[in-house]
């Protein structure tokens, strides 16, 4: 069977931390006229399920309408200020490598499972010259739920329907969710400790195999192709 190997981005491919709280403050304000007070967690979490809780946090009912709005504002703030992403942050040690390690492999397709919108994904990727090896069209995004599970699922199924084949499918990411949501529909799941979860708590959290980093390609090769 052919393998879907679905990424998570921040944490994981590259260190951007810091612009999703400025790109929140600035769509905030522009949606709601606010001042940004409480700022959600946002490690191994969907968009979705972020802007739900800031909406709550600032007093604001977290309708379709405005959910829907403030994505809006976030991708118009990520398309002007993109171009500062490579100045705040950088690809992780081997994310470029094993991007390429697992392109070059027969029967496997790379995709995403991230909280980011579709937009922003590109958006963060393209920055550190890492978006030529995956398939936007067939990831799960932070749109789809507040529930990280249903992400996998949804990538899953656009995969299949793709490329009209089942798949294997292995998630990679830093932090429990990822894990969780890799195991609620029983794929494999790859931790990286490259966030803020210990490897320790990746294993705790379930994950089949725990890597410090992605700098050792033969070991992420192995991890996803010989499991």
């Amino acid at each position: 069977m052919d393998t879907l190997v679905l990424w998570d981005i921040d944490l994981t491919l590259i260190d951007a931390r810091g612009l999703g709280h400025t790109w929140y403050r600035t769509a905030l304000h522009a949606v709601a006229g606010l001042e940004l007070v409480h700022t959600p967690s946002f490690p191994g979490r969907t968009e979705r399920a972020i802007t739900q809780e800031l909406l709550l946090a600032h007093d604001l009912e977290p309708t379709e309408e405005l959910i829907s709005r403030l994505h809006t504002e976030l991708i118009d703030v990520a398309t002007r200020e993109h171009t500062e992403l490579p100045t705040h942050g950088h690809a992780l040690p081997g994310a470029a490598e094993a991007l390429e390690a697992l392109a070059r492999q027969e029967n496997v397709v790379q995709s995403l499972v991230t909280g980011n919108l579709v937009e922003i994904a590109r958006f963060k990727l393209a920055a550190f010259d890492l978006h030529h090896h995956v398939d936007f069209e067939i990831g799960g995004y932070g749109t789809v739920s507040e529930h990280r599970p249903a992400l996998v699922l949804d990538a899953v199924r656009r995969a299949s329907a793709k490329h009209g084949k089942d798949f294997s499918a292995v998630v990679i990411g830093d932090t429990p969710h990822d894990v969780h949501a890799a195991l609620h529909h029983g794929a494999f799941a790859i931790g990286v400790a490259t966030g803020r979860s210990t490897a320790d708590e990746l294993r705790d959290s379930g994950a089949h195999i725990v890597l410090a980093d992605l700098s050792d390609t033969s070991a992420v090769l192995s991890a996803v192709l010989h499991r």
